[in-house]
């Protein structure tokens, strides 16, 4: 059963069989904009970008996986691509974009791996009328099992945010864990989030 997560929350990285999961998805799933008009509802495409920064045990900044770059150099991150309109014709069930993370063939420098996403046009969070992000073992066409997720869509604190932070992966005594952060930030581009990740939630 999935963990709904928690702000702070720490999980390990442990299936309902007891094994350790080694490939991971991060899905996240959102919706278009719906406007009320004199002459009726109309719905304004979301470009919500998910995005990774891995860093190594001295905190800099080694790689970062996001529409710009959607394979990490090592090849254990890859993304599915920029979705530039979310769900217009509702929700569909089915993430808008999804990265994946094979933690064997991580760079052995990486200490952190951080998720977080970003407004592209500077859409509110809370005018997007569903968001959410799961953790799961599969592919980005195929769920085998949810590991955790997260509601952003109905938290009031995004309000007035256009950047959040999903969590970070961390390595302790060679396991990897999972710190649940789920904040926004006053942060308008990518290139701040991974400051941000860098100098505060490592």
């Amino acid at each position: 059963m999935a963990i709904n997560l928690e702000k702070g929350q720490r999980i390990n990285l442990e299936k309902s069989n007891g094994t350790k999961l080694q490939h991971i998805c991060v899905g996240v799933n959102w919706g278009a904009i719906v406007k009320k008009g004199f002459f009726g509802t109309t719905r304004e495409a979301v470009d919500l970008d998910a995005s990774c920064a891995v860093y190594d045990e001295n905190k800099k900044n080694i790689d970062t996986v996001s529409f710009k770059q959607l394979k990490s150099y090592d090849g254990a991150i890859k993304h599915s691509g920029d979705d530039l309109t979310g769900d217009v014709d509702g929700d569909d069930g089915l993430d808008n974009e999804v990265i994946t993370l094979d933690f064997s063939k991580l760079n052995p420098q990486a200490n952190y791996v951080g998720f977080f996403i970003n407004s592209f046009r500077g859409q509110d969070f809370k005018d997007i009328p569903f968001a959410s992000i799961r953790i799961y073992e599969g592919t980005p066409s195929r769920v085998n099992e949810v590991f955790a997720k997260y509601d952003i869509a109905n938290d009031s604190t995004f309000a007035g945010k256009v950047s959040m932070i999903l969590g970070v992966f961390y390595k302790r005594n060679g396991e990897w864990k999972f710190n649940a952060i789920g904040m926004p930030t006053n942060d308008r581009k990518l290139e701040e989030t991974v400051v941000t990740i860098q100098q505060n939630h490592l």
